[in-house]
């Protein structure tokens, strides 16, 4: 029996697809090409993988950032990473990895003019920038004239559950290859890999990996551990919800509100506000 397709989108098949050396120059380097089509019109040649290796005490640590990171042949360096779990702070910690790499590049005594582009490229499976744009590009503007300052830090955002919103063009070699990131059906896949350079040699290393015993029993720990994180962050999210309609509900009672009027406006139940109104008087 055929195991089933392991998922893209967990980042630690993503990493085994787009991160691995003998992935590289086929995979890796023709993705990057779509995605930075707009922004760097001259194609990459060749890329050196700065972080190949995964090491297996990061699959079930919920902290763990399974990044691609690759130096292009001129020195820029980019940034490649999925996230499944919305942590409601990418855009400050894109900005810092961003501002790290930037940062490290300058060897003591070396003058700023050494440092090189940095493009981190966020590939999200939530719903993140507020617009109906699966693929934003982001970089420092002037706020009036939109005069680039300068060009050597881009951050990309491309939201994979914004895919269907509006119709896409099927020859868009972007689209394709997040379709397959998504978890595309395996009856779609030789459509979209008719016209997109690297992305058949993407879907042959998931099958692969699919196959492999190793790989699926870390890919099952790396979705648990996922989860965990997943479930902690609703947990804290339901609580601060909770708190704050209990702090809503505690005001409308000391302004002499009926309960009936507090639960209806708060979501409580009547007996929540009861219960409440209790503890207040």
């Amino acid at each position: 029996m055929t195991e089933q397709l392991l998922k893209p989108f967990v980042d630690f098949v993503f990493k085994k697809i787009f991160g691995s050396e003998e992935n590289k120059d086929e995979v890796l380097l023709n993705f990057l090409n779509e995605a930075l089509r707009e922004t760097e019109p001259k194609p990459f040649v060749s890329l050196t993988i700065l972080n190949p290796n995964i090491d297996k005490n990061a699959v079930d640590d919920k902290q763990s950032i399974l990044d691609v990171r690759a130096k292009t042949e001129d020195g820029k360096q980019v940034n490649l990473e999925i996230q499944v779990t919305n942590k409601h702070d990418m855009a400050k910690r894109s900005l810092y990895y961003s501002a790290k790499m930037y940062e490290e590049q300058l060897e003591e005594g070396k003058p700023y003019t050494t440092l090189q582009k940095v493009i981190s490229i966020n590939i999200l499976t939530y719903n993140y920038i507020p617009n109906d744009r699966f693929h934003n590009i982001f970089h420092m503007r002037e706020d009036h004239t939109g005069e680039l300052l300068i060009d050597d830090i881009e951050i990309h955002f491309m939201e994979l559950s914004k895919l269907g919103i509006k119709a896409h063009e099927m020859d868009s070699r972007l689209v394709n290859w997040l379709m397959f990131i998504n978890g595309t059906n395996q009856d779609q896949w030789e459509e979209l890999a008719m016209d997109t350079p690297g992305l058949k040699k993407a879907m042959t290393t998931l099958e692969f990996l699919s196959q492999d015993k190793e790989a699926r029993m870390l890919y099952e720990a790396r979705k648990r551990a996922l989860l965990d994180e997943q479930s902690a962050l609703d947990y804290v999210e339901s609580r601060g919800e909770a708190k704050g309609k209990a702090e809503v509900a505690a005001n409308m009672l000391q302004e002499g509100l009926p309960v009936s009027l507090i639960a209806k406006v708060t979501g409580l139940s009547e007996t929540e506000v009861e219960a409440l109104k209790n503890r207040i008087h």
